[in-house]
């Protein structure tokens, strides 16, 4: 069946590698769920503290969490477009700080320009994307 599609021009779409109906963004927010400290190990004693715990998860989610491909920065600091500010103080104490000790760095500072677009796994698109050309 693949075979037909990709002759007849049709790029197959999926989230990971044979998993037609996973949505690859769910599976890394509950990773990131299930790893917290304080991710329930039983089933909760009612609806409430269900949603009570999920609220705390998801503040601490959107105004704590900092994750790598966000460059440390928050998901709301993100959203609200503080990042840019933030990351420059970032690259300004970076730049002041090789200035200061250059001999602990030995090449160029971190990186931290922050991408428009955020993917799990870019090298798929890629991929995808060398197929249309062709």
């Amino acid at each position: 069946m693949l075979a037909t599609l990709e002759n007849l021009g049709v790029v197959a779409s999926f989230s990971r590698p044979r998993v037609s109906n996973d949505n690859p963004y769910a599976g890394s927010l509950f990773r990131t769920c299930k790893y917290r400290p304080d991710y329930p190990h039983q089933a909760f004693d009612s609806v409430d503290e269900a949603r009570a715990w999920t609220q705390r998860f998801v503040r601490w989610y959107n105004h704590e969490h900092k994750p790598s491909a966000l460059k440390f920065v928050t998901p709301a600091q993100r959203h609200s477009r503080l990042a840019p500010v933030v990351l420059a103080h970032r690259e300004a104490v970076y730049a002041e700080a090789k200035a200061r000790t250059p001999a602990r760095w030995s090449g160029p500072t971190r990186n931290w320009s922050l991408a428009d677009e955020v993917w799990l796994n870019p090298e798929q698109m890629e991929l995808a994307e060398l197929k249309q050309v062709a």
